[in-house]
């Protein structure tokens, strides 16, 4: 259920966003957790709303190595089909003793053959069979470079490597509350001038209709310079906040998506990289606070990041009392 209520007057929505503001049209978030947009296109046919370059850059290495695989046995066996159907004749040096046999010797000559490998023992005879086989040279050569460039691609491509937590917080925080989650590098790479940017989407009534606002959260810290340990990324939830004032049944009543996104610089890449995550309502605990997740080594010289505890938490007391002069004092009080 939307919550009804209206917004934070001092909170001012982004206009310009790249989303609509009408509720019924979307289905769902606006971005799912792998920080893909959680949009479905039809109308056009899948080979033209697919671009398979950037699908094959961007499927886990298992699925990549596992359809190189299966194209490279479907091809060799489709080949096979036809120098099999061709008969001996047409093929020299088969040996064999039975239709088996008879199949896998047309089947490792045409894997030789895509390979241009070509051990010299099985030879095509005759025109016909000698065009077959220098067609499937040709295709294995331009296969080979295919999966190279793909291979090269998905090395080189810049990538954040960054996780989040899995779910955001709502913590007390320098005597008022905010909202937070961590992200923390996974990997031996070393990222610079790190920013972050925060929209709150929500489903408000407005003239008695439902419909999207945006909102830019304003953060503890916008930029870091360097992104090496863990980062949790804080909203102050004041006066000037589109939260200020929500109570725990408030968050679990409302519609509503921090949409993330965070890049920064890769030094190894000399390139700038991007990772996107949002977290909806029912993905926030409220009243529980972030575990420290990174300590001092035994001997001293180094520090420990534990990646195992990006999201830990453990309760928090939160004060849901809510006015305006006591926000105000507390903020002054720890400014």
């Amino acid at each position: 259920m939307a919550l009804l209520r209206k917004i934070n007057s001092k909170a001012r929505a982004e206009i310009n966003t790249g989303f609509g503001s009408n509720t019924s049209a979307y289905g769902g978030r606006f971005i799912n957790k792998d920080g893909n947009a959680n949009i479905e296109k039809r109308g056009v046919g899948i080979l033209e709303q697919i671009s398979w370059y950037h699908t094959l850059l961007a499927i886990p290495r298992w699925k990549f190595i596992a359809l190189i695989f299966i194209y490279y046995i479907v091809i060799n066996l489709l080949f096979a089909c036809v120098y099999y159907v061709l008969g001996p004749n047409h093929i020299a040096g088969m040996v064999y003793h039975s239709p088996t046999e008879r199949f896998s010797e047309a089947f490792f000559f045409s894997c030789q053959t895509f390979t241009t490998v070509g051990y010299g023992r099985v030879n095509p005879v005759g025109v016909l069979t000698s065009g077959i086989a220098a067609f499937e040279a040709l295709l294995g050569l331009l296969t080979i470079a295919l999966i190279t460039g793909l291979l090269f691609g998905r090395f080189a491509k810049p990538v954040a490597y960054l996780r989040f937590s899995e779910n955001a917080v709502i913590a007390p925080f320098q005597g008022i509350t905010a909202f937070m989650f961590r992200v923390a590098p996974y990997k031996n790479t070393t990222l610079l001038d790190a920013e972050v940017k925060i929209s709150l989407a929500m489903a408000l009534e407005e003239n008695g209709k439902m419909v999207n606002k945006f909102y830019p959260l304003t953060l503890e810290y916008e930029k870091v310079n360097a992104l090496t340990i863990s980062w949790t990324i804080v909203h102050p939830i004041t006066e000037e906040s589109p939260l200020y004032k929500y109570t725990k049944q408030d968050f679990s009543e409302a519609t509503g998506e921090f949409m993330v996104f965070l890049k920064a610089f890769d030094d190894m890449f000399s390139n700038t990289v991007v990772a996107r995550t949002s977290y909806t309502f029912k993905e926030i605990i409220v009243g529980a606070k972030f575990e420290p997740m990174f300590n001092r080594s035994e001997e001293g010289h180094k520090t420990i990041l534990h990646l195992g505890k990006l999201n830990s938490y453990i309760p928090a007391d939160i004060d849901f009392s809510f006015s305006t002069e006591s926000v105000k004092e507390k903020v002054t009080s720890n400014s």
